[in-house]
């Protein structure tokens, strides 16, 4: 495993075979410098606000260069983060509530450039899903298995981190208790396998459709400009998501004796 690089049950392929190495090089780069990781996140959030703008410019092919020089940095933020010791609570509120801010202007961008609004919008809507279901997945892969949480940072109360703390309470709290909820009951009232339910293979239905990934393809169809077509791929991925939750279940349900 890349120095740094976070652990987790199941590793998002893209990622392990490529973005994160990348990401070393650039960690290699500016660990003796004075450059901090929310710098990384603050500025690999410009590249992405610049590539919707690419996009609804119908400049495909530098926006598509410009997400994967993010997704190269966004990788680059938390390797640098953990290998200083520098992890720290305001930095994962940043980092994901500016994720979402960057999703959002893509998928406006998207929309402006298409024109199909309703399809912009389902598509952001499964998008989001997709990534809540890969975080809150791990998690309860590891309370089935009586596994710690990685620990939270607790940083000195300040403004900013308050009001990041209160949009992350706002905006993905309610998506996370939705999430778990809903496995939880489903798991309870079929009485299905917990370590079946959230194993690797659960795992790995939504890991590999994590933001690495999404941000891949998203530079693919915009090199073949095509951006419209990314957004049926991400439909697609509810038809998907359906398929998989089914087969989910039924894996799980445990055999009679």
């Amino acid at each position: 495993m890349v120095p740094g690089a976070k652990e987790r049950p199941v590793q998002e392929f893209l990622n392990v075979l490529l973005f994160r190495p990348l990401a070393h090089l650039v960690v290699l780069l500016l660990y003796r410098t004075r450059v901090r990781p929310h710098h990384l996140v603050l500025f690999h959030t410009l590249l992405v606000l610049l590539a919707a703008r690419l996009i609804h410019l119908g400049q495909d092919v530098p926006a598509a260069f410009l997400l994967q020089l993010k997704t190269v940095l966004d990788n680059a933020d938390g390797q640098l983060a953990r290998l200083r010791g520098e992890v720290t609570e305001l930095g994962r509120y940043l980092d994901t509530e500016l994720d979402f801010l960057g999703n959002l202007f893509l998928f406006l961008a998207l929309g402006f450039r298409t024109g199909a609004w309703g399809w912009a919008f389902a598509a952001f809507l499964v998008f989001t899903l997709v990534q809540t279901w890969d975080f809150n997945l791990e998690r309860l892969y590891r309370k089935a298995r009586g596994l710690f949480l990685p620990p939270e940072p607790q940083d000195p109360e300040t403004p900013l981190l308050a009001l990041l703390r209160g949009v992350y309470r706002f905006l993905f709290l309610p998506q996370d208790r939705a999430v778990t909820a809903l496995e939880e009951a489903l798991a309870r009232r079929l009485g299905l396998d917990p370590l079946r339910f959230w194993d690797e293979a659960a795992l790995a239905g939504v890991v590999n459709l994590g933001l690495t990934t999404q941000l891949f393809f998203l530079g693919v169809f915009l090199a073949l400009h095509q951006p419209g077509a990314y957004l049926t791929f991400v439909l697609l991925q509810a038809v998907y998501l359906g398929a998989w939750y089914l087969w989910r279940i039924a894996r799980s349900i445990p055999s009679p004796r």
